[in-house]
């Protein structure tokens, strides 16, 4: 079901749970359903909050997808019955949350995407902290990693972002009144989670990014009006930078100026001549732009013969507002005989832009002496010096031979004729040194700017935009396209060839190469179109060295889209041929005895009493019982390895998992001593996976326990983490090989495999730490081993999950309805920073 006319998308971004994101989309809804239009909920979560749950009557409600998962029922948005309803609006809460397994999406966002592509308008909400760009940030700030993200550009499509806003102080005193969160959690998530610094630069975060996208908007805008004068909606600082000793002073000045304004922006630029820069210092430059980056601010080159009209082009490109100028080094002399300088002619053309004069210590000093020496050879300044010497006696002892035939007039004229041959000669070599220098000044520009550009290819993350970025800048380009010709590369580029966009720079892409005022060749069915101004022959060969950068930058790009792709297959097939080569014995041994028993009991040469039956018949199910742990052990290990084990973390209650770790150990778990507190909070976890890793960690103390002293397992709480140990009266493990238990086939003190592979450790520590969790080794007073499991306290509002695999349990728990696992709301509260 697709529509030629896609909805539009509408987003209430917050900056942390509670601040209203769902009341508004909510409120929303009501206004345009008064107005007629029909608004239908497809997916509203309301945590419990009275308020928000009001404001669900009088809208229809699309009912929900019931789907299993691990022996209860959990709710997702039904997609396919609000596309069959198909409304005008659709109101679709928390955009990056994680379907339940054996959903039509994997995530929320990509179920908007299809009501989106049906023609169906949706509005939702998002915080943040989901953001996929911001993820590290905010796990730096709160201490707490969000496993929910949505990709920015998902969130940057929107036709409208809206800023749900409330102060750190009214959202704290919200939650204290239990507006937010249940009683019982509002301390926990009051001193970790939401602590007035934490919800400060959270804040912070959400007006910067809804700032950043509002200047987006803003300079699409303009390019589409062809507005060229500045807009002081937001102050940009432009300095320029020469590469004399005066640069850092400069710097630092502008980064004061754009420190005063907050979100101001800080771009250094530095002008190329296509002649040269006198003066420029390549180190200077190179150290320059280093500082300019330690500020936050960005470095760009362009080239211009003009400089006051290059640095203005540029500064109205950025929409800048302030333009940051060192006060000339040249002499007093020199100024009265060259006129007036840089400065005041780009004071004079600065329109509406700021432009501030910075003295420094080096001003009216002179830009220094000229190299000594001089462009010709020793060998040509001798032969000068000498025809200078040798030319006139030479000449005059000519002319005195024949007096007789010649007069005074004729001599002036040899004369002349003769001074003109040598300034002819003169001028040449003088035009021939100027050309070669000017020639060797702009390759030596080119080089600095190819070299420049080669250090953003190899040190940024968008090599292929570096490229064309510096494209843009460098030749005053209003945009740079790069364009792939569809199908196969080799045919013909003819009118009807159809051409993808695959990176650009600037505000509005160019979608065929003939729309370009140029357009070089990158590689086989790819092309260069900059659209802006045209550009001479000797700019065509710089930009043919771009057109082999950004051909290069394609394929590494591509190259490593492919081999991160790769990685994950490489690592199973590595993994999978380790596991075939370690447990050969560990699957033989079992299999062999419980074919044995069998084979024996089917054997009609021999008649079996009832005893010899049970003994049988107990060696195959103990047989199959250790093969079904090693396949278990493999699979997951594998899974685990190639990063596809499904995890699914939520409000876990600890007592219960243990519970159910000891009826999976079956009789010998009986003497296993629980020490588990009844007010130990529930923990953030995945039951069944806790589970698998509490029977590994306990049936490993079972087994090296000494008879009388059974393994011991006991909670507690410490701070905003739930740590169970796993403690053992046994020989213990020595400090230095501690860690080595957690490889993979490593069995301390073994040398063939009759005691096992020794995944049980390793799969263990690799089970936990994809739960957010650590497990450590620890010697147990008096001798022994103790196994430490910490995992992250769960503070927030929910249902106490029962672990799976406990069938009574499960079958509780499958009539109530439950909430979806991952709700972020509770991934918030848990943890401090």
């Amino acid at each position: 079901m697709g529509s030629s006319d896609p909805g539009k998308l509408r987003i209430y971004l917050g900056n942390a749970a509670g601040v209203g994101k769902t009341y508004a989309m909510l409120c929303e809804g009501h206004r345009r359903a008064e107005r007629g239009t029909d608004v239908v909920i497809g997916f509203v979560e309301t945590h419990g909050r009275q308020h928000t749950a009001e404001l669900i009557e009088g809208l229809e409600v699309v009912p929900r997808a019931r789907l299993p998962y691990r022996g209860t029922f959990f709710e997702e948005m039904d997609v396919d019955a609000v596309l069959a309803r198909k409304p005008q609006v659709a109101l679709v809460d928390e955009l990056a949350h994680t379907n339940v397994p054996g959903s039509r999406n994997e995530k929320r966002w990509q179920d908007v995407e299809e009501l989106l592509g049906a023609g169906i308008d949706v509005i939702t909400t998002v915080n943040i902290q989901h953001l996929e760009s911001l993820n590290d940030v905010v796990e730096k700030i709160t201490g707490v990693p969000q496993r929910e993200t949505v990709p920015d550009a998902v969130v940057r499509s929107a036709e409208q972002v809206e800023l749900v806003d409330m102060t750190p102080e009214a959202l704290r005193r919200r939650m204290a009144h239990g507006n937010v969160y249940a009683a019982d959690k509002i301390d926990a998530a009051l001193n970790n989670y939401f602590r007035a610094g934490n919800l400060a630069a959270l804040r912070e975060l959400a007006l910067l990014w809804l700032a950043d996208k509002v200047d987006e908007g803003l300079q699409r805008y303009r390019a589409a009006h062809h507005i060229s004068q500045t807009w002081e909606a937001r102050e940009r600082v432009v300095v320029a930078l020469t590469g004399g000793p005066e640069g850092e002073t400069l710097i630092r000045r502008a980064a004061r100026i754009a420190a005063r304004s907050s979100g101001g922006d800080l771009l250094a630029v530095h002008v190329t001549r296509s002649d040269g820069l006198t003066g420029a210092d390549p180190a200077a430059l190179a150290a320059q732009r280093r500082l300019v980056e330690s500020l936050g601010g960005s470095y760009h080159q362009v080239v211009g013969d003009d400089i006051p009209q290059a640095l203005l082009t540029f500064a109205r490109a950025e929409n800048a507002t302030q333009l940051v100028l060192g006060a000339s080094r040249r002499s007093w002399l020199s100024a009265l005989f060259t006129g007036p300088g840089f400065g005041a002619r780009t004071i004079r053309g600065s329109g509406d832009i700021d432009v501030h004069i910075v003295t420094h210590a080096h001003m009216g000093r002179g830009r220094g002496l000229p190299r000594a020496g001089g462009g010709l050879t020793l060998r040509r300044q001798l032969a000068g010096y000498l025809l200078a010497l040798v030319l006139a006696p030479v000449l005059t002892v000519a002319l005195t031979s024949d007096r007789g035939g010649l007069n005074l007039i004729s001599d002036v004229l040899i004369f002349l004729v003769a001074v003109i041959v040598v300034a002819l000669v003169v001028s040449s070599v003088v035009d021939m040194a100027a050309r070669r220098t000017r020639q060797a000044a702009r390759a030596s520009a080119e080089s600095a700017l190819l070299a420049t550009t080669a250090g953003d290819v190899l040190a940024g993350q968008r090599p292929v935009e570096a490229v064309l970025d510096r494209v843009r800048e460098a030749f005053g380009m209003d945009s740079v396209t790069l364009l792939e010709r569809a199908g196969d590369g080799a045919a013909p580029a003819g009118p009807a060839a159809t051409w993808t966009v695959v990176a650009r720079s600037g505000p509005e892409a160019v979608t065929r190469p003939d729309e370009a005022d140029v357009e070089v060749p990158v590689a086989k069915g790819l092309r260069l179109a900059l659209r802006g101004r045209t550009l001479t022959a000797a700019d065509h060969r710089v930009l043919n060295a771009f057109a082999a950068y950004a051909a290069v930058a394609l394929e590494q790009q591509r190259l490593a889209a492919e081999a991160e792709a790769a990685r994950p297959i490489a690592e199973a097939d590595r993994m999978r041929t380790a596991l075939l080569t370690a447990v050969s014995h560990d699957l033989r041994t079992p299999l062999a005895s419980a074919k044995a028993a069998v084979t024996s009991l089917r054997s009609p040469d021999v008649t079996w009493d009832a005893a010899d039956r049970e003994e049988l018949l107990a060696t195959a199910d103990e047989s199959l019982d250790k093969l079904t742990r090693v396949v278990g052990n493999l699979l997951d290990m594998s899974r685990l390895q190639a990063g596809a084990l499904a995890v699914f973390r939520r409000p876990t209650a600890l007592d219960e998992v243990v519970a159910g770790a000891l009826d999976d150990l079956g009789p010998a778990s009986r003497d296993v001593i629980v020490d588990i507190p009844e007010s130990l909070p529930e923990v953030e976890a995945d039951p069944g996976i806790l589970e698998r890793v509490i029977v590994n960690l306990t049936g490993n103390a079972l087994r090296y326990s000494p008879p009388g002293q059974p393994p011991l397992l006991a909670a507690s709480a410490l701070g905003d983490r739930v740590e169970l140990r796993v403690v053992d009266r046994g020989p213990g493990i020595p400090a230095d090989d501690r860690e080595r238990v957690f490889v993979p086939f490593q069995r301390l003190g073994d040398t063939d495999n009759t005691s096992g592979v020794g995944l049980g450790l390793a799969l263990s520590r690799g089970l936990t730490e994809v739960m957010g969790g650590t497990l450590d080794l620890d010697e147990t007073p008096g001798g022994g081993l103790t196994m430490i499991i910490s995992l992250p306290a769960a503070a927030a509002d929910g249902p106490r999950t029962t672990a799976p695999g406990r069938r009574e349990r499960d079958a509780a728990a499958a009539g109530p309805q439950a909430t979806a696992p991952g709700r972020r709301e509770r991934d918030e509260t848990a943890g401090t920073h």
